[in-house]
């Protein structure tokens, strides 16, 4: 048995091999006629080439914490009530996320969960969208991992939270649920627009990010762990930054499939934001 795997039970060890690992990666506010610009989100693109790539409306408001409070639970706008990013008049404690749906559909599972949005994680804050179980966590099967983008920059926050993802998935027993968050392209995009080589850079910033990651779920995979990757961004952009309308630019998203095996799930082209949690569970039993 290889390194990785050496504290792993025998049970856990057969467990894992009947159940496909899944990691969501969040990319907040990409554009993908830009990611696929003169090779400027290289990784991403190899990804969607060998993978799958599925369009994406989101409904309008086109904010992050309505979007991603769709993407993450399987709700609609209507049924989670998150307006904008304040969560105010929100139900997702009726609506579990997906690594909880995940937990009680087989609770051996083991979930994982890093961001530098606090919206997303931070049971202090606005949010948090995914559950805090806090149950889990002190059984060990549930690992959440907080930082402040909005104070400490996201450019510095999304290295961070890529250097803890890879050290968990190349170092440690892995999850079996995870999701990893960036949100440097979303932030260049608010300052910067979408025009000059600002929003560029963070894309290519935020694919260095997403290369790490599959290089170590391809070497966990090597070693005979089945994997799937899926990678999603929550709205677009206007030329000149920012978003929340109704404009096609403002409700473009995208998700790709990818597994370093090649065995994809047969995603239809055209998939509602609401649709991918059922879609990604589907997706482990087969």
């Amino acid at each position: 048995m290889n390194s990785i795997l050496r504290n792993s039970g025998s049970n856990s060890t057969e467990r894992l091999s009947a159940t496909r690992h899944l990691l969501l990666i969040g990319v907040d506010g990409c554009r993908w006629e830009i990611v696929t610009e003169n090779g400027v989100g290289r990784t991403m693109t190899r990804l969607a080439q060998d993978g799958s790539w599925s369009s994406m409306t989101m409904e309008v408001p086109t904010i992050s914490a309505p979007g991603w409070g769709s993407i993450l639970t399987g709700a609609t706008h209507e049924q989670h009530g998150l307006k904008d990013n304040s969560g105010v008049g929100g139900r997702t404690w009726n609506y579990p996320d997906f690594l909880a749906q995940a937990f009680y559909e087989d609770q051996s599972t083991r979930t994982f969960a890093a961001a530098g949005w606090p919206v997303l994680v931070d049971p202090t804050g606005l949010g948090p969208i995914i559950h805090p179980r806090i149950e889990q966590q002190y059984a060990g099967l549930h690992n959440i991992v907080i930082r402040d983008g909005e104070t400490y920059g996201y450019q510095r926050i999304d290295a961070e939270i890529a250097d803890i993802a890879t050290a968990k998935i190349t170092y440690h027993e892995a999850f079996d649920v995870g999701f990893v968050y960036f949100c440097d392209i979303d932030d260049a995009g608010h300052v910067y627009g979408l025009r000059g080589e600002e929003y560029r850079d963070a894309i290519r910033r935020v694919d260095a990010h997403v290369s790490r990651l599959v290089e170590a779920v391809s070497h966990r995979a090597a070693q005979g762990e089945d994997w799937l990757i899926v990678l999603t961004t929550d709205h677009g952009h206007r030329d000149e930054g920012g978003h929340g309308g109704a404009s096609d630019r403002e409700r473009e998203s995208w998700v790709i499939a990818w597994s370093p095996t090649g065995t994809l799930p047969a995603w239809p082209e055209a998939i509602e934001p609401w649709e991918l949690t059922r879609l990604m569970l589907a997706a482990r039993r087969t």
